[in-house]
């Protein structure tokens, strides 16, 4: 019927036979994985300590994982806090008995929210320098990790894009569909490697590196700005825009005061001396 379209209908992950690792979880586990690797050649290129990278790993995880969690329930599935109060941080669902779900609802403005916290922490107990410091160069591991996560979407057939209304699109038969869809995931990812890349051009080939705030101010402005675009390609995942009007959406809301307090970060860097 749709003969341009692709049909989408992957496996659950990769069946070990006594264990199926699934995509989603791998793509994050490749992310901080191949993101320690990229602060570990930073640190390395700044003479800091490659022990206080150990506890940069662990204040992510959580940071990432908490925020996100949290993001999602309170920006949207927020009736989580009165109707399922368990499922937030526990992988069981409490309505009409006790049923193990798996971990379902990240958001990464949540996740964003939470690195902010813990680099705000780990600059004071173990860096030992300005928060900014941090934020600049752990946005480019940051990047890396967003272009797998919403690969990790796409293979999970989630957070899918709006009908295409043609032959054009992909068709998401996992989730009971026969028409054609933008692959809202595969925009934003495809968004994100840009990003990535810009961001690594400008730490290792550019001054603007040194001025403290620039990248974090870049990150916040480029990534944003991606998510932002690709939003109105991607079916609504509701959340409080009905409270502020359907013109945009409760992404594209969120993604607002980041850009602008990314504009805001870039053009202070500017007033500073290079280091």
């Amino acid at each position: 019927m749709h003969f341009l379209s692709f049909l989408w209908d992957p496996s659950e992950g990769i069946n070990l036979g006594f264990y199926t690792i699934q995509y989603y979880s791998l793509m994050f586990v490749i992310s901080f994985v191949v993101g320690w690797f990229i602060m570990k050649s930073i640190y390395k290129n700044e003479n800091v300590s490659l022990i206080k990278l150990d506890s940069l790993f662990i204040y992510m995880v959580l940071a990432i994982l908490i925020g996100a969690r949290l993001g999602h329930v309170i920006f949207y599935q927020s009736e989580l806090i009165t109707e399922d109060f368990f499922s937030i941080f526990l992988p069981i669902s409490t309505v009409d008995g006790i049923k193990f779900t798996g971990f379902r609802g990240l958001a990464s403005h949540g996740a964003a929210i939470g690195v902010i916290i813990a680099m705000f922490m780990y600059s004071k107990k173990v860096l030992k320098q300005p928060i900014l410091w941090i934020l600049d160069r752990v946005v480019v591991a940051v990047a890396f990790g967003a272009i797998l996560v919403r690969f990790g979407n796409f293979m999970n057939s989630e957070i899918v894009g709006k009908p295409t209304n043609s032959d054009f699109g992909v068709v998401f038969s996992k989730i009971g569909e026969d028409f054609p869809r933008h692959p809202a995931q595969l925009y934003e990812a495809v968004g994100y490697v840009f990003v990535f890349l810009l961001l690594l051009f400008v730490y290792w080939k550019t001054k603007k590196s040194k001025q403290r705030g620039y990248l974090f101010g870049l990150f916040l402005v480029t990534l944003w700005s991606v998510r932002f675009v690709v939003e109105f390609f991607k079916k609504s995942q509701q959340g409080f825009e009905d409270m502020l009007g359907n013109t945009l959406s409760t992404g594209q809301w969120l993604s607002i005061p980041f850009i602008i307090a990314g504009i805001y970060f870039m053009f202070q860097s500017s007033k500073k001396k290079i280091e």
